[in-house]
This record gives C-alpha cells, structure tokens and sequence, in this order.
C-alpha cells in the first residue's frame, strides 16, 4: 500500500448541545466535504458525546475526515479533567464498520474500539499539548485559549 498525505484543514469552533467543538478536517486528494455532509455529522455529533456528567471544562475535538471509502467522524471528549473520551462514526457503505448506506450524510456510530488513522491521529497530539499548556498547567485554567490553540492547516499524515 502506498501512504500519501492528505490535506488537514482547521474550521472555526462551534458551540453544539454545550460542548466547545474544536474541527479538524482530513481530506483526500481529489476530494471534498461537501456542507450537506459537515452538517449532517454536526447534527449527529451529539450522539457520540458521553453519556455521563462530568464538571471537566466541556471541550470536544472532532476529526472529519473523507476518504476514498467514506466518511469517518471523529469525538474526543474531554472528561475526568485529563482524559479524552473517544467515540467515532461513519458514513458511506462500509459493513465492516456497521454502514450500509452508501449516503454519505447519514451517520451512524462505529461499534468498534477504534481512536483514529494515521491521518486523523496528528491533531489529537497537538490537542493533548494544549491542553496541558492551556488547562492543566496554569493556576487557573485557561478553557479560551485552549479552544483558539489549533494545529497548522496543511499536508497531514507524516
């Protein structure tokens, strides 16, 4: 298998059922996602949240990433003050991953135990670095200047 990099891009924060959601997105070349596709996994967003409460600043970073098989959205949820909750989902006709329906627009969760791919993995070290630098470190936490620390737009997967 040959490995090429693919294309990361940074999209502003949202504010989505009250978690700060930081958006990475992984492209392939040659392709796109399309706002009927950004949309439809913001909307599904929500259900890949945890499920319990948690007094941990509510930050959530997601990676939405095309590839040539689907899509693939990414939850890491900051919970217990420094641990990320992972959960992920997917779109496209990908059985494998529990997706039948090639519309790329409709997501459901991955039932696997799965974090992310070597394309998906290199914002979620930056993510780890800020939060330390921003949350844990400072006398007083610093949730704003965690949200606007993003990783640099550009070939990703190196």
């Amino acid at each position: 298998m040959a490995f090429y990099e693919k294309q990361l891009a940074v999209k502003e924060p949202l504010v989505i059922e009250g978690r700060h959601v930081k958006r990475y997105e992984v492209v392939t070349p040659g392709l796109e996602i399309t706002d009927d596709i950004r949309a439809a996994a913001y909307e599904f967003l929500p259900q890949i949240y945890p499920d319990f409460a948690d007094p941990t600043p509510p930050g959530t970073v997601t990676v939405l990433h095309r590839s040539a098989a689907g899509m693939y959205l990414n939850a890491y949820n900051w919970v217990w003050d420094n641990v990320l909750h992972c959960r992920t989902a997917v779109s496209g006709d990908q059985p494998f991953l529990g997706s039948t329906d090639p519309d790329l627009t409709h997501f459901t969760v991955i039932p696997k135990d799965l974090i992310g791919c070597v394309w998906e993995l290199p914002p979620l070290a930056h993510e780890r670095t800020a939060w330390v630098r921003h949350v844990l470190e400072p006398d007083e936490p610093d949730f704003e200047a965690y949200l606007a620390d993003t990783m640099a737009e550009g070939p990703v997967g190196r």
